[in-house]
Formats: C-alpha cells, sequence, structure tokens
C-alpha cells in the first residue's frame, strides 16, 4: 500500500482505533507491541535497512505516542493480564556493526531500552549475513566489544538469534537444534559475561519457528521467544511467545500499525505453540 493511501486509510479508520484504544485502557487490555529493526544505515538500504533519520523521526513518534519499555516489561504486563495504556518496546535482529555508528547512541542518549538479538557465528567470524553477501552488500556484523558495550549502558539487553541463521523451523536433528538454539546461546552468554534471557527466530514466520526448539528454551531456563510476522499482544495472550511487528522505515506504516490497524487484529493468526508437560514455563518480570 503506498503512503497516500495509508493516509487515507488511517484516517477513515481512525474513529474505530480511537474507541478501540479508549475501551481497551479502561480495562487494562491496552495493546503490548514489539517492534524489531535490522540494520540502520545509510549506505545499501535494503528491505531490512532503515536511514538514520527515517530512525530518529521513528523514535520521536514513538516517545510522543507511546509508553516505551524494556521487553521484560512488555511481557510482564503480558502475563498480569493488565496493561493501562498501549506501550512498545523496542529489539533488533541479527546485529549490524552500523548500528552503533548513531542508532544505538541514539537509543543510549535517550534512555529508551531495546533489545538487540544477535547471531553468534557472525559475530566471532565477522563474516556478512547470507542475505546481505547474496546482494553483494559487505555489511559487518558486530563485534564482542560492542556487545559488552552494548551491555555496559544497561540500556541495551542482548539475546540470542542461533548460531548461524538458519531455518530453525526446518530442523529436525536433536543435536543441531541443540546447538542452534542452546549451546550458541550459552556461548553468547559467556562472551558478554551477561545472562540470555530472550531468544528471536531467525526468520520469524510460522514455517520458522518450532515446538522442540522452544520447548528446548523453556527447558533451559531462557524466559520467552519472539517471532517475527507481525501481530500485537494483548494482555493475557501467552506470554512466552511474544509477537513483533517490523519497523517498516516509512513512518506512515509504524504509525498503521502502533495506532493498532483493524484489518491486522483480524487478520494475523497467532502461532499456538504446544508446550512440553515437562518444561517449566518462564513468566517474565520487569
Amino acid at each position: 500500500m503506498k503512503e497516500h493511501l495509508i493516509d487515507g486509510y488511517y484516517a477513515a479508520t481512525w474513529p474505530w482505533r480511537a474507541r478501540f484504544r479508549q475501551v481497551r485502557a479502561r480495562v487494562g487490555l491496552a495493546p503490548v507491541m514489539v517492534l524489531f529493526y535490522h540494520r540502520v544505515a545509510d549506505q545499501n538500504v535494503t528491505d531490512w535497512t532503515i536511514t538514520n533519520d527515517s530512525f530518529r523521526r521513528h523514535l520521536d513518534w514513538l516517545q510522543a505516542n507511546l509508553e516505551v519499555v524494556t521487553l521484560a516489561e512488555a511481557q510482564h504486563r503480558i502475563a498480569l493480564r493488565f496493561n493501562p495504556r498501549p506501550c512498545v518496546a523496542i529489539t533488533f535482529d541479527d546485529g549490524y556493526h552500523e548500528n552503533c555508528d548513531q542508532a544505538i547512541g541514539e537509543l543510549i542518549q535517550r534512555q529508551m531500552p531495546a533489545t538487540y538479538f544477535v547471531t553468534l557465528d557472525n559475530v566471532l567470524t565477522g563474516k556478512p549475513f547470507p542475505h546481505d553477501a547474496k546482494l553483494g552488500i559487505d555489511a559487518r556484523p558486530n563485534t564482542v566489544d560492542q556487545l559488552r558495550e552494548m551491555v555496559a549502558s544497561d540500556v541495551i539487553e542482548i539475546g540470542g538469534h542461533s548460531r548461524t541463521h538458519p531455518d530453525v523451523g526446518s530442523i529436525r536433528d536433536t543435536n543441531t537444534l541443540h546447538d542452534e538454539v542452546i549451546a550458541a546461546t550459552h556461548e553468547l552468554s559467556s562472551l558478554i559475561d551477561q545472562p540470555i534471557r530472550y531468544f528471536a527466530f531467525p526468520f520469524g514466520q510460522h514455517a520458522n519457528l518450532n515446538d522442540a526448539a522452544i520447548n528446548l528454551l523453556r527447558s533451559h531456563g531462557i524466559q520467552g521467544f519472539c517471532s517475527a510476522y507481525g501481530g500485537y499482544n494483548f494482555p493475557g495472550d501467552d506470554p512466552y511467545h511474544i509477537q513483533r511487528i517490523h519497523g517498516d522505515p516509512e513512518l506512515s506504516r509504524l504509525r498503521n500499525w502502533l495506532t493498532v490497524d483493524p484489518r491486522k487484529v483480524r487478520g494475523v493468526s497467532r502461532y499456538q505453540p504446544r508446550y512440553a508437560k515437562q518444561a517449566v514455563a518462564a513468566g517474565g518480570s520487569a
């Protein structure tokens, strides 16, 4: 949908949006929304890249219109079954070196918390991500030192995003699954000397999720996992599965999502994991 069409649709549906938010807030069931970004850079802009100016505009809008919370606080409100005001948490996937040029500093300066999910092998080897290499883009991953600096800020939390960025949904071998999801997350934790509380599935669509991996995460003390196919979280939803919305470069699309699009409330099907009875569920905390 082109930007002018989004603006027209937004205006036409505003009465519904305003009423929905008002009613939900009154009973403590306001939406808990989570954004995900990948790369913030001004060169070689791809579908998973947002420019620094656009990112700053996003942050300005978020600060003016929503309560910005940590991922743990977002999860806590879902589990608590109470959220009196629409809120949003910010996340990143993959781990791009260029994010530290401006974007991460901008978040730290504004004291806007974010959870930063990184792929371990790229951090260790310095090799570009396969999706960038295919396009001939030399976009370097973060270094270990950069991750440690983020942790030291007390604003950015590091999360697990597998060892090699595979389609985890297609992995059936138990050893491979454990290595990608659990061993890599533990190694990342040791590298940054910080516990890893959350895991984001690469690609994050329904087909890329894996119940066996989800139950491994739960049994190894990971507090929650993130998908990436869109969708809102509401108080009372499953707090272990945190649905996320793509931080689209166009501010109009971001605004359309985060003021609650009626089509997306009805049209996005929530993935329902089959939890193993013996796994210990994580409650999430602020």
